[in-house]
């Protein structure tokens, strides 16, 4: 039973370790010091992590993972969104100026 506790437990740490990220994203809407290769490659961990929980048919590892994979994707889906976003405001103040 202890070993299950430790278990929720770091899932449950895991599970919400990006959401900070995710919310400095949309607070500040800035992405210029994140890193998309960061974000690839933990999602890409996250996803193996994924399958080996449902290999082993483990809910603990797969909850953690899925919750945490969701939590990568909106990270990944901020990044694109406004580091496409504020380049087309670098562009729009570049002619202003002009």
């Amino acid at each position: 039973m202890k070993w299950e506790i430790i278990g929720y437990t770091a899932a449950c740490l895991t599970m919400f370790g990006f959401v900070p990220q995710v919310i400095k994203m949309f607070r500040t809407k800035h992405v210029k010091d994140v890193s998309i290769l960061m974000l690839c490659q933990v999602g890409l961990g996250i996803f193996l992590w994924l399958l080996y929980g449902m290999h082993l048919r483990n809910s603990i590892i797969i909850l953690a993972n899925a919750v945490n994979l969701a939590t990568i994707f909106v990270a990944i889906f901020c990044y694109c969104y406004y580091r496409r976003r504020n380049k087309a405001l670098e562009v729009v103040k570049t002619q202003v100026r002009k």
